[in-house]
């Protein structure tokens, strides 16, 4: 049995810590499906499922690679302050319901399911970096072996109270700023440095899809880190979960008000993805720092950290590197403002009684946060750019440029985030536009057709009519009825016709005007539609 372990045989078992803890890590994992949904609004229509899946998919590998011997290589006995490894962990095989874990009045159970959801969220912070164009099978196999490689041996470095060489050293991070934020950002620059730039970089448009969904993304976030840091404390007997509470809200508020404010005067409008980014930079600041500051100094560091992190997103455009969505500007930048920013802010009064330089200790806490920024920086930023390479020389890292171009849903999953099949077409704005009047020449040709179909419709109606019935005309051809030889109409055809009745005419009309003359001109002259009587 772990000597940890035996460490906690004077501690009672807390059901009201336990309870908190437990819901602490449904928070935390509710986090993951939020950066899905985060990340799946800000990238192109065609690569949303690839988005969502690529963070899912850490929930499956993660949890199964913990439980077998992740936990153990965590948070097992140090050999050297590098690595841990304790026999009853590996399967959890070892653990009794009520052992407690170290010093802490909660289980083992616990603690590790706790620890396996910073496990899990690790390697999604990741995918952002590379959207749109790496083989989901390629991604699959990446993060098993870097968490296998990177995660758990620098999550012990800086956890484990057994004897990882950042815990012994002093390094503060409370929730994760080194073993999550830094550690994710340096291995996102890494690989995109490994396999390159999307098709179209800085010169096609790569707008977010979906703002409404980033939106809904980050508010699961924030949400969700309130048990990612309250809950670091593993309890909150004394108040300093209460505390990290309050300073997560606070700071991200303020990072969310700095960057806005960033936005407004370098580009002149408030966005919505500014504010997402913004409070996300704010909880990544506050992560590993949130313990040891005061309130006023949490609106310090969410403020500075929102405008740098602001600042940094657009380096990727000067550099020259693809950052898909901002890992790297948001989640490495943020996580080592953070970690320094306690060698100023730390006051004393929150989880340890280290001083920063604002508050009289000096800079002996900057250089420790120094340290350990500096080693899991370098660390995680080689060792990920080499397990990209050769992936990328063996199965291949990216997809097709023919398959980028389509979008990498069709071509990794078969499917396609919306259907649109059902839509109907958009009708324009506006009433229907008029028609054009015909011209003078389609008018006359409209009208000459019009009088052939009047003078054809009777003799189409006596062609079934007994021969008494049928009228003719006096020179015997069968053509339209005339009226009856008696009476004021007599001898004139029931429609009329373009002539000009004789002086003698007792049937002749009113003085016909200018278009009318101009007809029976023509008509005169033989026209195409003469009338032989």
């Amino acid at each position: 049995m772990a000597p940890a372990i035996t460490l906690a045989a004077e501690t009672e078992l807390s059901a009201a810590n336990t309870g908190f803890m437990l819901i602490c890590s449904a928070l935390v994992m509710l986090m993951t499906p939020g950066l899905a949904f985060f990340y799946g609004g800000m990238v192109r229509v065609k690569s949303t499922l690839n988005m969502l899946m690529m963070s899912f998919i850490s929930l499956g590998i993660i949890t199964i690679l913990w439980v077998l011997f992740g936990f153990s290589l965590a948070f097992g006995d140090s050999h050297g302050g590098l690595i841990g490894w304790t026999s009853d962990y590996v399967g959890l095989s070892g653990v009794g319901n009520a052992e407690l874990w170290d010093i802490y009045n909660i289980p083992i159970y616990v603690f590790a399911v706790f620890q396996l959801m910073f496990a899990i969220i690790t390697p999604a912070l990741i995918s952002g970096a590379l959207a749109d164009r790496v083989k989901f099978s390629a991604w699959a196999l990446f993060i098993t072996l870097w968490a296998v490689i990177v995660y758990f041996p620098v999550a012990h470095w800086v956890w484990a109270p057994s004897g990882g060489w950042a815990f012994d050293l002093g390094v503060i991070d409370f929730a994760g700023g080194t073993a999550v934020h830094i550690n994710a950002g340096a291995a996102a620059l890494g690989v995109i440095l490994v396999i390159g730039k999307r098709v179209g970089f800085k010169k096609d448009p790569m707008r977010p899809h979906s703002l409404p969904l980033v939106m809904l993304g980050a508010g699961l976030l924030w949400f969700g880190w309130f048990g990612f840091n309250a809950g670091s404390w593993l309890g909150n007997d004394d108040g300093v979960g209460a505390l990290m509470f309050v300073n997560t809200q606070v700071a991200t508020a303020a990072a969310m008000l700095s960057w806005l404010l960033y936005e407004k005067i370098r580009h002149g409008a408030f966005t919505t993805l500014g504010a997402a980014s913004g409070a996300v930079a704010g909880l990544v600041a506050i992560t590993p720092s949130g313990g040891a500051v005061s309130p006023v100094g949490a609106i310090a560091v969410g403020a500075i950290a929102g405008l740098l992190c602001a600042m940094a997103v657009g380096l990727k455009y000067k550099l020259g590197y693809d950052d898909s969505l901002d890992v790297v500007g948001v989640h490495l930048v943020g996580g080592i403002v953070g970690s320094l920013l306690v060698g100023f802010f730390a006051s004393g009064k929150g989880q340890s009684e280290v001083e920063g330089l604002f508050y009289g200790g000096g800079l002996t806490q900057f250089w420790k946060q120094c340290a350990g920024v500096g080693a899991v920086l370098a660390y995680s930023l080689v060792v990920s750019a080499l397990l990209a390479f050769v992936l990328d020389k063996t199965i291949g890292m990216r997809v097709s440029e023919d398959d980028e171009v389509a979008g990498i849903d069709q071509a990794e999953h078969a499917e396609t985030a919306y259907d649109l099949s059902a839509v109907p077409a958009a009708v324009p704005p506006g009433p229907p536009p008029r028609p054009r009047p015909p011209t003078r020449r389609a008018r006359r040709w409209t009208h000459e057709a019009h009088h052939r179909r009047r003078q054809a419709a009777p003799a189409r109606r006596d062609q079934g009519s007994p021969p008494g019935l049928r009228s003719t005309r006096p020179d015997g051809h069968r053509g339209q009825r005339l009226r009856s030889s008696a009476g004021p109409h007599r001898g004139l055809p029931r429609c009329r016709v373009h002539r000009r009745p004789g002086p003698e005419d007792p049937h002749r009309g009113p003085r016909r005007g200018r278009r009318r003359r101009a007809a029976d001109r023509r008509h005169r002259q033989g026209g195409p539609h003469r009338q032989d009587r």
